[in-house]
């Protein structure tokens, strides 16, 4: 666990992206040039692991009980961004105090208006990936969502110029076999209660939210290469609490269309679990989900998109071992070989990485050395 110092040292002055106002400097250069903020990056990982492994528990708890609101449960994955406001007061007046601080503290306009964007495009992604569950045995989905990897690795190359080396290829096919291999002989084949064309729709729908997925992560670490200023984790933040209020937003107007608001107090009072315990779990849910996007934004900002889409994929096993313990779903052994393969393509990546690291502090040291010669 990185000490509050280490992780206080980060939040100041962060892993910062600096870019020229007219060219692109592509983050997947740009981590090469400069050292890994360990710190950070462990802090991101294990936000995004709470929110990835404990959001769709909550989920599922909803729907188990009696919930049947797609859009709610949409709305749950992003309502929680309010909780962003604290960390984000306690910045802004570190920054206030401080002279040496930069002069913004607020994101420039041009990544608020891309955050707009891209916050409505998560709404209409969240939304897919719910409706689609509610029609897909859960192995089904998790194997179709896992295919967002893929999509990552296509779009990152298109979009940010990411470079792949053997470590990096390597990882996404063991992770990306290890990921499809939940799917390939699951339990059940169509729900009961679902038609062949509702387990259709189902199928592309969830096929097209890991699509999209996949396209936004890229499509952030692009927002990121694009920023004039400084870009420090005080703007990553921000980023995220305008991604998640648009897409709250998004998720709000179709709520009041489709009279979600008057369902929720019915639905309320039959939740199996009693009406206090329907608020609580919607409530936490918001909370949980959030840690997922606050983690995802700072492993691209970290790291970049390839590398989040990565750690997604690994801990699409550890999420259903955590099913296993707490609804009691069998571990068959595909789902043991999953999580083996998963945690060999994580590996792969990271030895490339720390490979990597190693070899550009050398280059920083023999390029000191020369220059403190030539002075």
């Amino acid at each position: 666990m990185p000490s509050s110092m280490n992780i206080e040292s980060s939040l100041e002055e962060g892993t910062t992206i600096q870019n020229g106002n007219n060219k692109l400097a592509p983050t997947s250069e740009a981590n090469e040039k400069k050292p890994m903020n360990w710190p950070l990056l462990l802090l991101n990982c294990g936000f995004m692991a709470i929110g990835a492994i404990g959001g769709p528990l909550l989920s599922r708890l909803y729907f188990i009980h009696g919930g049947s609101r797609k859009w709610v449960s949409t709305m749950t994955q992003t309502a929680g961004c309010p909780i962003l406001f604290i960390p984000l007061f306690f910045l802004y007046s570190r920054h206030r105090s401080n002279p040496q601080s930069p002069p913004h503290f607020f994101i420039e306009p041009k990544l608020f208006f891309f955050s707009a964007i891209i916050g409505v495009l998560l709404g209409i992604d969240n939304f897919l990936y719910s409706l689609g569950l509610s029609y897909l045995p859960v192995s089904t989905s998790s194997m179709l969502l896992a295919t967002q990897l893929s999509f990552v690795a296509v779009f990152s190359r298109i979009i940010v110029r990411q470079k792949f080396t053997p470590f990096s290829i390597n990882s996404v096919v063991l992770m990306s076999l290890g990921s499809v291999l939940l799917g390939l002989r699951g339990d059940g084949d169509r729900p009961p209660g679902v038609t062949g064309k509702e387990y259709l729709i189902g199928f592309l729908l969830t096929l097209g939210s890991a699509a999209l997925l996949g396209f936004m992560w890229p499509c952030i670490e692009l927002c990121y290469a694009k920023a004039t200023r400084v870009l420090n984790y005080d703007a990553v933040l921000q980023f995220q609490l305008n991604l998640s209020m648009f897409a709250s937003i998004t998720c709000f107007i179709a709520m009041l269309i489709n009279k979600d608001l008057k369902a929720m107090e019915r639905e309320s009072r039959e939740y199996g679990l009693g009406q206090t315990m329907y608020v609580v779990v919607l409530v936490c849910g918001s909370v949980i989900w959030q840690f997922t996007f606050v983690g995802a934004l700072g492993l691209i900002f970290c790291v970049g998109s390839l590398f989040n889409g990565i750690f997604t994929s690994v801990l699409l096993p550890l999420t259903e071992v955590a099913a296993v313990i707490i609804y009691h779903e069998k571990f068959t052994g595909e789902k043991g070989m999953a999580l083996a393969l998963c945690l060999w393509g994580f590996t792969s990546y990271f030895y490339g990485e720390y490979q990597n690291n190693k070899k550009a502090k050398a280059a920083a040291l023999s390029l000191k050395d020369q220059d403190q010669y030539n002075y």
